[in-house]
């Protein structure tokens, strides 16, 4: 099993939630989140306006803020990472700097609370 966090767009949640269920994989969670990639800023002067330059907080304007997204959980078979990724990659991808990010972990175990199944059985089929 894996457990994937997919870092969307806001407005692009909807849109990824439809294709994952389409493709067979409806079960996940997701949460606000808030993140910049690093293309955004100079880490120079990102240091600088650490340190209180006003230079430095002065030419980073804007891009200094944290950009709300939209965090998608989900764990899902081994066998079916390829395709959950392809998905998000799909409905995601536009060309452009925050686009997204989608992270790939082990996990280790998983338990239904309802029924007490554990491992696989309590991941969608896709």
């Amino acid at each position: 099993m894996k457990e994937l966090i997919a870092i969307v767009r806001m407005n692009m949640m909807n849109k990824t939630k439809k294709a994952l269920a389409d493709v067979g994989l409806g079960s996940m969670s997701a949460r606000d989140a808030l993140g910049r990639g690093k293309g955004i800023v100079d880490l120079n002067l990102l240091q600088g306006a650490e340190l209180g330059y006003e230079e430095a907080i002065s030419q980073l304007g804007q891009s200094q803020r944290l950009i709300p997204k939209r965090a998608i959980i989900m764990v899902v078979n081994d066998d079916l990472v390829d395709k959950a990724v392809k998905t998000i990659i799909k409905v995601n991808q536009t060309g452009k700097s925050g686009d997204g990010m989608i992270f790939v972990m082990p996990c280790a175990e998983a338990v239904r609370v309802r029924t007490g199944e554990e491992g696989e059985d309590t991941l969608d089929e896709g």
